[in-house]
């Protein structure tokens, strides 16, 4: 007997021991890694944060949407953040402020009118707004392998009644335990058991937040017990209000996709469209209510069971005196409220891929995925949606079938920003990336390439250069003979240039660039910042290789920058989460081509536009709209292509098949139209005519590239740079101004 009692105290011994460096282990766990986990962060990726001033060109409908989408909430008199009233022309809004790297946007109430499709002043508290920017939107994040997002609140920003009504559902005696408590268990099942129903669950908060830091939701008595365990040690480290926000901030919520929703603030936003301190109450009630069972109380695939939930929540809310029950009453009969137009965030997967892209440039996967980076952008909503809406509309009359996929890049040629982007048909789903990855034959795209190597020798080309559009053959050692065709099947014989280029002959452009050389056309490329996928073949000549709607975006960019190149850019700033700059990416530029042979490049692309190819995008724009660009068709119709530039905006559309398959399109019945469409939505600027220096203009018969008299037959006035003129002359004489027809080229004189 006194020996199996010695065996009994050594084992009580042994697991005292155990017992005792379980629970330091534990404890070591806790204190090692709480403190982290509440900074386990996704980066955020902001857009452009709107800037208002008065004369600013944006619409009443634009602000509208842009404050939409922020989730500004519509009252008849804003007195808090977030709160907008509109009268037609005319804004009432109380902005939240924002901190921008190295600068606050303070948050202020603003009085916004417009004028037409202009804002005619700003003002707060009776005094002028020389400037303000709103908070930008949130359009995504970059999140860790698990795929969990979240998005922080202090919980002094929670309002009170929500926490109130989360403690009274989810552990009523939360500042009183230390970390579990046996009342709760009980009454948790006294009061599911008397309801029917579940009702309320007997793991306090603490466990809770145990069991999602750290331990699995397998259903073991060790398991249980080692979340008792851990709770206790978690109490006795951190205060109760730590332990609380902490909950707040990380409870499950939620699936959208591969995306975890963790936190209230984020599931505010992504059932509502809105902060957490902008939720009524029966929004409130409806997320507390989730904790439960987030897939089985999920309003947008179980609305009937989340209602019921919900109604469940006000009725304990009501009970212990938290609301009223005429307020549980009121709350109870209200629908659900979600947001209709589901969130923003995450909407724009192609743009998200080439941030991420350029990210990991400079940083690892897990400074992305856990610093709780703020990365701002110039990704623009309002161009976002026109260039969707363009896509879309144009898709669905071009191929109601939808088998033709589409991609189109946008920036603001001015610093390389990349403002919108569109990786396929389906604009808001993730997927294939054709606008970084889908890699074709540019088909006459190129062409500007060959023309602009051309203009820079003025001393053997001009726009009046005569080239000869016959037949050509190209036979070469070991290749495939090679006799391009023009897209009419016609030749043309003697014509300009500039014809040459704005009607896209194609035996012209093979017959310049073999006088150039396969190489001075690959440098020009290169130099305009296409240097992959470029075959060093005579067929490069009409556009063959692999090109990106990206790459071609970065050619145009150089052209409609005047010679800059620069690199295109989808990250502005970057900060961490204390604010802290962390990298900044300036404007960088570099000239590569020569400002004379590119002002006369932009002479022809204007030419494509008003007498050749491209024709069809003032069936879109006005008139006056002044625009350049370029087609782009590749052999049967595979590719429709075109590119072009307004005085603010470069934008490149491609339509094509995945299978590489024939359109039946050309550069301008497909993909011109997207563009022309968009830009009439979206361009606020006309593209200015400066004539620089070591340029002037001559009077040229268009039939020969003579220099004949103002007023002759058949003359119209040509850019040349300075010496470069033809020495050949007609002749007729000058008959002075105005005595003929004025081209689009005079016209622009008038103007500037």
């Amino acid at each position: 007997m006194l020996r199996t009692s010695h065996i009994l105290l050594k084992l009580a011994l042994v697991a005292l021991v155990l017992g005792s460096l379980f629970v330091i282990y534990l404890d070591a766990r806790i204190t090692a890694t709480f403190s982290d986990k509440m900074w386990d962060l996704p980066a955020k990726v902001y857009a452009r944060p709107l800037e208002l001033f008065a004369g600013a060109a944006i619409s009443a409908a634009d602000l509208a949407y842009e404050l939409e989408v922020l989730g500004y909430r519509p009252v008849s008199s804003p007195g808090k953040r977030g709160e907008v009233s509109r009268n037609r022309d005319r804004f009432d809004l109380y902005t939240r402020g924002f901190d921008f790297p190295g600068e606050r946007e303070p948050a202020r109430r603003v009085l916004i009118e417009f004028s037409g499709d202009r804002v005619r002043s700003l003002s707060s508290d009776g005094r002028t707004v020389d400037l303000m920017r709103l908070d930008p939107v949130q359009i995504g994040g970059i999140f860790p392998q698990h795929g969990e997002d979240r998005v922080l609140v202090q919980l002094a920003d929670v309002p009170e009644r929500f926490r109130e009504g989360l403690l009274a559902v989810e552990d009523r005696d939360f500042y009183q335990h230390w970390g579990f408590s046996i009342m709760g268990i009980a009454r948790a099942a006294f009061n599911n058991l008397r309801s029917g129903q579940v009702v309320a669950g007997g793991s306090t908060i603490t466990q809770q937040l145990v069991k999602n830091y750290y331990l699995t939701s397998e259903r073991t008595l060790v398991r249980k017990l080692t979340e008792v365990v851990m709770a206790v040690l978690l109490d006795l480290h951190y205060e109760k209000d730590q332990i609380l926000e902490s909950y707040i901030n990380e409870v499950y919520l939620g699936q959208e996709g591969p995306r975890a929703v963790h936190g209230f603030a984020l599931a505010a936003q992504h059932y509502f469209g809105k902060p957490l301190d902008q939720l009524n109450l029966q929004q409130q009630a409806l997320l507390i209510g989730m904790i439960k069972g987030p897939s089985l109380y999920n309003p947008e695939r179980n609305p009937k069971r989340a209602l019921q939930r919900r109604n469940v929540v006000l009725g304990v809310m009501a009970e212990q005196g938290v609301i009223t029950a005429d307020e549980a009453a009121a709350a109870s009969a209200a629908s659900l409220g979600l947001n209709s137009e589901g969130s923003i965030r995450g909407s724009f997967p192609a743009y998200l891929d080439l941030v991420r892209r350029q990210l990991r440039r400079d940083y690892r996967d897990e400074d992305l995925t856990t610093k709780g980076l703020s990365i701002f952008t110039p990704f623009d909503p309002l161009l976002q949606r026109q260039l969707e809406r363009s896509t879309s509309a144009v898709m669905d009359q071009l191929d109601p079938g939808a088998t033709l996929q589409s991609a189109s890049v946008v920036t603001r040629f001015d610093s390389g920003e990349v403002a919108a982007l569109i990786g396929g048909r389906k604009t808001r789903f993730a997927g294939f990336n054709r606008a970084l990855d889908a890699r074709r034959p540019a088909g006459s795209l190129l062409k500007s390439a060959i023309y602009l190597a051309a203009l820079e020798r003025p001393a053997q080309y001009s726009l009046a250069t005569v080239l000869s559009d016959t037949p050509v053959t190209v036979n070469a050692a070991g290749a495939k003979t090679w006799q391009p065709q023009n897209f009419d099947r016609k030749s043309h014989g003697d014509v300009l240039l500039y014809q040459a280029l704005a009607q896209s002959y194609n035996l012209a452009s093979a017959r310049l660039g073999l006088q150039l050389g396969v190489s001075d056309v690959a440098d020009m490329l290169a130099r305009l910042g296409v240097e992959k996928g470029v075959p060093r073949l005579p067929a490069l000549f009409l556009g063959a290789g692999e090109y990106s709607p990206m790459d071609m975006a970065m050619m145009y960019q150089t052209i409609a920058a005047g010679g800059f190149r620069m690199p295109l850019r989808s990250i502005r700033d970057i900060v961490d989460a204390n604010g802290e700059p962390l990298r900044r990416y300036p404007l960088e530029y570099d000239r590569t081509v020569s400002l004379q042979a590119m002002h006369l490049l932009h002479f022809v692309l204007r030419a494509v536009v008003r007498e050749g190819t491209g024709q069809g995008v003032y069936r879109y724009l006005p008139q006056g709209f002044d625009v350049a660009g370029k087609t782009g068709t590749t052999n049967d119709g595979r590719d429709s292509w075109f590119a072009g530039f307004s005085g603010d905006l470069l934008a490149v559309s491609w339509v094509g098949r995945d299978d590489n398959g024939s359109t039946g399109l050309t550069g301008g019945s497909g993909a011109l139209k997207i563009w022309a469409q968009f830009m009439a939505g979206s361009s606020k600027q006309s593209l200015a005519y400066r004539m620089p220096d070591g340029i002037q203009t001559q009077w040229i018969d268009d039939r020969n590239g003579y220099v004949t008299g103002e007023g002759c037959p058949n003359a119209r006035r040509l850019p040349f740079i300075t010496g470069s003129e033809p020495g050949k002359r007609t002749d007729c004489a000058p008959r002075g101004p105005g005595s003929g027809p004025a081209d689009w080229f005079d016209t622009l004189f008038g103007r500037n």
